[in-house]
C-alpha cells in the first residue's frame, strides 16, 4: 500500500487502535484480529442499517420485527467500548456473531422465510467469524457448531411454529432486496479491503524485519570477530609480557649498579647519563604495565583484592611520591583530607594506580601552579563513596575535547603531547580500574584554566571481575611487580 493511501487512513487507524486494551495491543496477531472486529463494528452498523430503514420508508406497517431489528444492527456499535474496558476479545467475538446471526436470520423470518430477500447477508457470517477468529482451529469449530445450531433453531421455528403473515407489500419487499444485496456486497467489500491493507502492512513489516534480521546477523559476526580480535591481542599481551619485560629488567637493574659505581666514583658526567638511561627503562616498564592493566580489563582477567584500607594514608602516600616532581615544575602541592575519612573495603594497589594517573597528570601539566588533591565521603544512590577530587591551575583543556579524553592512547593536542610527554593510556586505564571497582571518574577543564578530576569510589566492594586463568596472570603480574 502506497504511503498517500496509509495517510488516508491514518485517522481511522487512530480511532480504531484507540479501542484495543494494552494486552491485545501488545500481540501482533491478536492486534490484527482486534482491528478486523473493531472496523466491522464502527462502520457496519452505516451498511446494515440501510435494511432497517428502507423498510421503515417502504413498509407502511413496519412494526416491532423492524425496530427490533434496527436495535440489534445499533448495537453493534456497543462492542468497541466494552472491549476497551474488559478485554476479552475472543468472549465478544461470538457474541457479536451471534448478534448478527440473531439480526439476519429475525429479518429472514418475518420478512419472507427462506426466499428472504436479506439472505444475502447470510453468506457474511463466516466471512466475518473467520477474521475475528484467526487461524485457530479450535474457535473455528466453535463458530461452526454455534452456526449449526442457530440454524437448526431456525429451521425447527420455520417449520414448526405458526407461520408469521407477511402483509409486506411486493414493491417494498423487492427495493429490499435490492437495498439488502448492495448493503451486504459494500459490507464485503470494506471488510476486504481493510484486510488488504493489514495483509499489505504484514508485508511490509515482513520485509522491514527481514532487513533488521540480517543486519543484526551482521552485527553478531561483526561482535564475534572483534572478540576473537580481543582474545588473540590479549593472548599476545599474555604471552609476551615476560620477553617485553626481561630485556626491560636488564636495562633497568644493570643501569642502576652503574649509576651507584659513577656516584660512588664521583663522575658527575656519567652518572647524567646513566640516570636518564635508568629513568627511561622505568618509563618503558610504566607503559608495557599499562598496555597489560588495559589487555586485562578488557579480557575480563583483571583481578581485584580486597583489604580494608586506611583512606588518608593512602592518599598521603600518593601525594608524597610526587612532591619531587612537583617542586621540579615549582607546583605547590596540598593535600586537603576531609576528617571523617576512615577506612574502605578495595583493592589497594588498584585504587592507587587509579589516583596516581591523575595527579602525574596534574602534577606534569602545572607550572608554577598550584594542585590540590582532596578527599571527602559523600552519599550517592549506590550507597556511601568516597570522593577523591584532584584540581590544578595548569594549562587546561577545551570543554569539547573531555569526551575522548579517556580513550586509549588519546593525547589532547600533538604540541602538547610533544612538549609535555605522555601515550595517553593514563586516564583510559584510571577510568576503567574506578569502573572496575565499581566507581567512576569525570573531569571539568577549562582552558588556560584548570582541570579538575573527581573519582567515585564504593567504601564496600560491589563485584568482583571475573579472572578466566588467575594463576598464570598472578604470575605475570608478581614478575611485574618484582621488575
Amino acid at each position: 500500500m502506497s504511503t498517500e493511501s496509509a495517510s488516508k487512513f491514518a485517522w481511522l487507524d487512530r480511532l480504531v487502535d484507540g479501542f484495543i486494551p494494552a494486552t491485545i495491543a501488545a500481540q501482533r496477531e491478536e492486534r490484527q484480529r482486534a482491528r478486523m472486529f473493531l472496523i466491522s463494528h464502527l462502520c457496519g452498523p452505516f451498511i446494515g442499517s440501510v435494511v432497517p430503514l428502507t423498510l421503515f420508508m417502504l413498509d407502511p406497517t413496519p412494526g416491532y420485527p423492524t425496530v427490533v431489528l434496527a436495535i440489534s444492527i445499533f448495537a453493534f456499535w456497543l462492542f468497541p467500548p466494552i472491549l476497551r474496558s474488559i478485554g476479552r476479545y475472543n468472549l465478544l467475538a461470538f457474541v457479536s456473531i451471534q448478534n448478527l446471526i440473531f439480526a439476519i436470520l429475525w429479518s429472514c423470518y418475518f420478512y419472507g422465510g427462506v426466499s428472504s430477500p436479506t439472505l444475502a447477508w447470510v453468506l457474511n457470517i463466516p466471512l466475518i467469524a473467520f477474521m475475528y477468529l484467526g487461524q485457530s482451529r479450535t474457535l473455528r469449530l466453535v463458530f461452526l457448531a454455534q452456526f449449526a445450531l442457530n440454524f437448526l433453531i431456525f429451521a425447527a421455528v420455520h417449520m414448526f411454529l405458526p407461520k408469521v403473515v407477511d402483509d409486506t407489500p411486493l414493491l417494498a419487499l423487492q427495493g429490499l432486496g435490492v437495498i439488502s444485496t448492495l448493503g451486504a456486497a459494500g459490507y464485503c467489500a470494506m471488510m476486504a479491503l481493510y484486510y488488504a491493507k493489514i495483509l499489505a502492512s504484514g508485508v511490509e513489516l515482513e520485509t522491514e524485519m527481514r532487513g533488521h534480521l540480517a543486519t543484526a546477523a551482521e552485527l553478531r559476526s561483526a561482535t564475534a570477530e572483534a572478540e576473537r580480535a580481543s582474545a588473540a591481542k590479549a593472548e599476545f599481551l599474555a604471552r609476551m609480557s615476560h620477553e617485553l619485560r626481561t630485556p626491560l629488567n636488564a636495562v633497568i637493574g644493570y643501569s642502576q649498579m652503574l649509576l651507584e659505581d659513577a656516584q660512588d666514583e664521583g663522575d658527575q658526567s656519567g652518572a647524567a647519563d646513566l640516570e636518564r638511561i635508568h629513568g627511561a627503562g622505568h618509563h618503558l616498564l610504566r607503559l608495557v604495565n599499562e598496555v597489560l592493566d588495559l589487555s586485562k580489563i578488557e579480557a575480563g582477567k583483571m583481578e581485584l583484592t580486597s583489604e580494608e584500607v586506611d583512606v588518608a594514608a593512602l592518599l598521603t602516600d600518593i601525594v608524597d611520591r610526587h612532591r619531587n616532581a612537583a617542586a621540579a615544575n615549582g607546583d605547590d602541592l596540598v593535600l586537603d583530607l576531609a576528617p571523617d575519612l576512615r577506612t574502605i573495603v578495595c583493592d589497594p594497589k588498584k585504587t592507587a594506580q587509579a589516583i596516581s594517573h591523575i595527579v602525574d597528570n596534574a602534577v606534569k601539566f602545572t607550572k608554577d601552579g598550584r594542585v590540590v588533591v582532596s578527599a571527602r565521603r559523600t552519599l550517592a544512590l549506590e550507597g556511601e563513596q568516597i570522593a577523591v577530587e584532584v584540581w590544578d591551575t595548569g594549562i587546561g583543556m577545551a570543554p569539547e575535547t573531555i569526551p575522548s579524553l579517556f580513550e586509549n592512547f588519546n593525547v589532547a593536542e600533538d604540541a602538547t603531547s610533544s612538549k609535555y610527554g605522555g601515550t595517553g593510556l593514563g586516564l583510559a586505564l584510571s577510568l576503567r580500574l574506578c569502573r572496575l571497582m565499581g566507581g567512576d571518574l569525570s573531569a571539568e577543564s577549562q582552558l588556560g584554566v584548570g582541570s579538575v578530576f573527581t573519582i567515585h569510589l564504593p567504601t564496600r566492594p560491589l563485584a568482583r571481575a571475573a579472572v578466566a586463568d588467575p594463576d598464570a596472570w598472578d604470575e605475570d603480574l608478581d614478575r611485574l611487580q618484582a621488575a
